[in-house]
Parts: structure tokens; C-alpha cells; sequence
């Protein structure tokens, strides 16, 4: 059972900030808030209306935050490189534990109504490839490459939030809460990177939903490939790869030629010699660290959170009320539900 003292320090977290920042904020001692935190102490009701509004929530968001399994002390699927900081990705993930929060609140007084779901797997009884096969069939996809694919996951009710992480070490995390998933991705790096990002993260909402396991990443990798380049309708197009080839695929499929590459390697279309001289080729013009054509993919963006809120503010509800439902303290501090500016028109 998660704590009210989990649910400060993983606020606190989100937002980068100390202890000694925060009990300032707060006007309490540095003292008093480590017990809070540590659940050896529970905060007065002043000291917790002054503790929520300096995290930029409701006491009953926190007070809920508190009172839910698991809510506030999982970890979150993370796709990172291995150099990425340990203090990046623990705030990023109170990030996403913040984010999943704040939809659980929103969902106890209005829920969504989705096109598709994200259907679960045990990775033990269930191939990831496999799994990537019947998510596209069960979605009724179109064969051949995904368009548009964060709307898909979004029409599966999956609420996605693009961020600048601020680092390129970590692409992107996810994680269910109740029946609801939700993802971030790292909108500072190119599209393609994001896409296999998203496609990578959908393998672990799939497939580690209740269990991780120790190839966990392997499986997320081999579902995002299976999803995003289908070995039926790609392996014939992996033949006598060159690099004029591998900017055509890319242009066809939206992902990078790397990842083009290893899957002709992994479905062994090409030997591993063949493999090593197209990184070369790669490596020779500087396209292992920056690739061409990555501008001209059509960008991912998601929508769904901000339909949402649109959604909310058509049936009259205001910026103030939507915020609260949220569980954030004030309309400025609701940067997930929120609905575009709308202006009358002379007619």
C-alpha cells in the first residue's frame, strides 16, 4: 500500500526539486518534512494545504495518491541508454507516476470511451513477435507500415504525453494504472527514434503488465520491430541492402536505417559481414550519431489528453474545475488536460 509520505517525495521528485526547496516552499522545517516523508510523522492540515500547493497539487490528490496500491512506488518501463543518469531517470519516472495519478484522478469522475485496447500477454506463453501479430490484427491495422502511430495507441486509450526529457539518454517510460495506460516520450530526438520509442514501449504495456522478467528489454525491442516492420511484408524488401536502399525503407517504414539494418540481421536476410560494412558505410558519412531524412517524417504528436480537456470544456466545465478534477492545484498547473484557447468570431 502506497503512502502519503511516497506520494510528497514522489511530487517533490517530478518537479527536481530538494527537500530543503520544498520545506521552504512549504514554510515547514527540513526536519519535519523528511518524517512526513518517511511516514513517521503525518502533516497537520495547514502544513498539508501549504505541502500541496507548493507541489502544485490537491490535498486530495495527495491524500489519494496515498491511499492507492502500488500507485506511487512502481517503476516504470523505461527505455534508456545505459550512460543515462540515475537522477534523471528517477525524476523522470516520478514524472510518469505523477502523470498516471493524475489520469486516475481524472478517471474517477469522467472516463474513456476507446476505440481499441491495449490487449495483455504473458511473455512466457506468448512470442513478442507474436504478440506484435495479434495487437496489429486485433486493432485491424492495414498491412504493411504503421501511419500516424501514436494516434493508434491513443485510439486504444492510451494517454501519451510528449515532453523534452532535457537529455537524449532516455527515449521513453510507461506504465498502466488501473485500466489505464499511459506513456512519455522524449520529443528531442528525431522522429524515427521516437516511433521505434513508442512501438518499444507498447511491447512492454503488452507484455510485462504485471510481471517483469529478466529479458524484458529484448522482448519490448523484438515486439516494437515485429510491430513496426512486419517480417511478412519487409523481409523481401531487405535484399541486397545498400545505402540507397536503406534511405528508400526508411522513407517507407519511418524508422531508422539502423534499425532497418538489424532487422534484415535478425530475421538473418544478411550475414553478419554485411552488417558490420553498412555500419561502416553509416559510420563514414557521420549517420551512426545524426541519419538523413529524419526531418521528413511526419512528426508523432499525441492528442488525446488535450481532446480531453476540450472534451470537459465543451460541457461547460471551466479551466479551474478541470484542473481540480485533475488533482492539480491551480489551471496553470495543469499541463496535461488542457483544452486550446478558443476566440469568438464576428459573423
Amino acid at each position: 500500500m502506497s503512502s502519503l509520505g511516497e506520494a510528497i517525495t514522489t511530487a517533490r521528485r517530478a518537479l527536481g526539486i530538494t527537500q530543503e526547496e520544498l520545506a521552504e516552499a512549504a514554510g515547514v522545517t527540513q526536519a519535519a518534512l523528511s518524517r512526513y516523508e518517511n511516514d513517521l510523522r503525518e502533516p497537520e492540515s495547514e502544513a498539508l494545504v501549504r505541502l500541496a500547493g507548493a507541489l502544485g497539487v490537491t490535498v486530495s490528490f495527495l491524500k489519494g495518491a496515498g491511499s492507492v496500491r502500488g500507485a506511487m512506488a512502481v517503476d516504470a518501463h523505461m527505455r534508456k541508454r545505459a550512460t543515462a543518469k540515475a537522477t534523471t531517470w528517477r525524476q523522470l519516472e516520478a514524472k510518469l507516476n505523477m502523470y498516471r495519478m493524475h489520469v486516475r484522478h481524472l478517471m474517477e469522475e469522467v472516463s474513456i470511451r476507446a476505440q481499441q485496447r491495449i490487449p495483455t500477454f504473458d511473455p512466457i506463453d506468448t512470442d513478442a513477435a507474436d504478440a506484435a501479430r495479434m495487437v496489429r490484427m486485433q486493432w485491424r491495422m492495414p498491412i504493411g507500415p504503421v501511419r500516424s502511430l501514436v494516434r493508434w495507441v491513443e485510439a486504444a486509450g492510451c494517454i501519451v504525453i510528449a515532453e523534452d526529457f532535457g537529455t537524449t539518454r532516455v527515449d521513453g517510460l510507461s506504465q498502466w494504472v488501473d485500466d489505464y495506460p499511459v506513456m512519455m516520450i522524449n520529443v528531442a530526438v528525431p522522429v524515427d527514434r521516437v516511433r521505434l520509442t513508442v512501438g518499444h514501449e507498447l511491447g512492454h504495456l503488452c507484455l510485462h503488465s504485471s510481471e517483469p522478467t529478466l529479458s524484458m528489454e529484448e522482448e519490448a525491442a523484438r515486439f516494437a520491430a515485429e510491430f513496426l516492420m512486419p517480417e511478412e511484408v519487409i523481409r523481401p524488401q531487405l535484399r541486397n541492402l545498400t545505402l540507397g536502399r536503406l534511405h528508400d525503407l526508411k522513407r517507407e517504414w519511418g524508422t531508422s536505417m539502423q534499425a532497418i539494418i538489424e532487422r534484415a540481421y535478425d530475421l538473418q536476410v544478411i550475414t553478419s559481414a554485411k552488417r558490420t560494412n553498412l555500419y561502416k558505410s553509416l559510420g563514414n558519412r557521420g549517420w551512426r550519431t545524426r541519419e538523413p531524412l529524419s526531418d521528413e517524417l511526419p512528426p508523432e504528436t499525441p492528442a488525446l489528453a488535450q481532446t480531453i480537456g476540450e472534451a470537459m470544456a465543451d460541457k461547460g466545465l471551466s479551466r479551474d474545475e478541470v484542473a481540480e478534477m485533475a488533482g492539480f492545484s491551480d489551471p496553470a498547473r495543469n499541463t496535461l488536460f488542457v483544452s486550446s484557447v478558443r476566440r469568438l468570431r464576428a459573423v
